[in-house]
């Protein structure tokens, strides 16, 4: 499937776009936020409950799966989606980051990587090429080429022979993917290059000429600065297809979203709603909560006096927070389902805002409420 089979656009405002995507498993409107369901499952919530809060496609992770429970029992399923019941879009992040940031003593070649499973230190070995064939096998309808992580800092020199040697393993995904037919995945290739503007630009060049469905832009959020962040995409999309979905990796604060819609991203993912939920973080019309202050005690109101969330139509602050000083389950799952139906609000507004052509307005009015300067 090409990039112009599966994507959409309809309403653009500067570099912002609204648009859909037509994937195997169903129709996603953009921009979408992606909740991450490393495991093939959203931490807390099941798949009826994340459908509820507004989920329409979720990531999991082809490397965790890969090592366990391994792909031959998610295959025996069926594939991912009757694994995890979950029958919406499903993208796979081929591992890229995990390899680099939770594998041990990592061997990086020309050929591919070699480490250490953090799960029960058996040596194994990941290429672009068996990367592809376990996404395939899960049965994703977004898989992503296998890459190099490139550290943050970095200088320009190292980052080039990174950005490069993605860019070999970016080829080789694509000739192995296209090699398997179609079997119902989209390919997505990866932008790579540091917070160096002039290699995110011939990064995406070169992933442009290649070709693919789609394409990733990864390596950020690895402590760089918004600054860099921002200037990093600025150097970037503007070099890929503009007929293509482009996927900023990893990225989840609510205010860097917005940062990345304004210069073009379609689509994001990031483990922060769920992981703030757990810890009493939520994200709210103005801000985060801190749940585990102690005014909450007795706060008879609801988290978000303008959401119509599960938990917020339900429950008290006061008794979420009874709930995380108890360390009970369920405040967890119904953090996690405010945390996620809010970002699926934010993406809905944002979106409104571009076919209305009002994005900036939009967008001053976030960065007063949130009391934060947009770039």
């Amino acid at each position: 499937m090409s990039a112009s089979s599966i994507f959409e656009l309809q309403a653009t405002d500067g570099a912002a776009r609204a648009g859909v995507l037509r994937l195997a498993h169903g129709e996603v409107e953009t921009p979408v936020f992606m909740p991450v369901g490393t495991a093939a499952t959203v931490k807390g919530v099941a798949p009826d409950v994340l459908r509820a809060a507004g989920a329409s496609m979720v990531l999991a992770n082809a490397w965790h799966l890969m090592l366990r429970p391994g792909v031959d029992l998610v295959e025996a399923h069926g594939g991912v989606h009757r694994f995890m019941a979950w029958g919406r879009p499903i993208l796979t992040d081929s591992g890229g980051f995990q390899v680099f940031s939770l594998a041990r003593s990592v061997e990086l070649s020309e050929e591919g990587a070699t480490f250490r499973s953090p799960y029960d230190g058996d040596k194994v070995s990941v290429t672009p090429e068996s990367s592809m064939e376990v996404q395939r096998r899960l049965g994703a309808d977004v898989i992503m080429a296998f890459d190099e992580c490139t550290a943050y800092p970095v200088d320009a020199e190292a980052a080039r022979e990174s950005m490069e040697r993605t860019m070999r393993w970016a080829e080789r995904c694509r000739r192995a993917h296209g090699d398997a037919g179609d079997a119902g995945s989209v390919l997505f290739g990866i932008v790579q290059g540091g917070v160096h503007g002039e290699l995110r630009a011939e990064s995406a060049r070169t992933l442009a000429d290649i070709g693919f469905a789609g394409y990733g832009i990864g390596g950020l959020a690895v402590g760089e600065t918004p600054e860099e962040r921002v200037a990093s995409l600025e150097a970037a999309v503007p070099e890929l297809p503009s007929g293509a979905p482009r996927y900023l990796m990893g990225v989840g604060r609510p205010w860097d979203i917005l940062e990345a819609v304004r210069r073009g991203v379609d689509m994001f993912d990031c483990v922060l709603p769920t992981r703030n939920a757990r810890n009493g973080f939520l994200y709210v019309r103005d801000g985060v909560l801190k749940l585990r202050n102690a005014r909450f005690r007795d706060d008879m109101r609801p988290l978000d006096e303008s959401c119509d969330c599960y938990t917020c139509r339900n429950f008290t602050r006061a008794y979420l927070h009874h709930l995380d000083k108890c360390g009970e389950m369920l405040g967890a799952t119904l953090n996690t389902v405010h945390n996620i139906h809010h970002f699926q609000r934010l993406m809905r507004e944002i979106r409104a805002a571009i076919v209305a052509g009002r994005l900036d307005d939009f967008a001053a009015d976030f960065a007063r409420a949130n009391d934060v300067d947009l770039l």
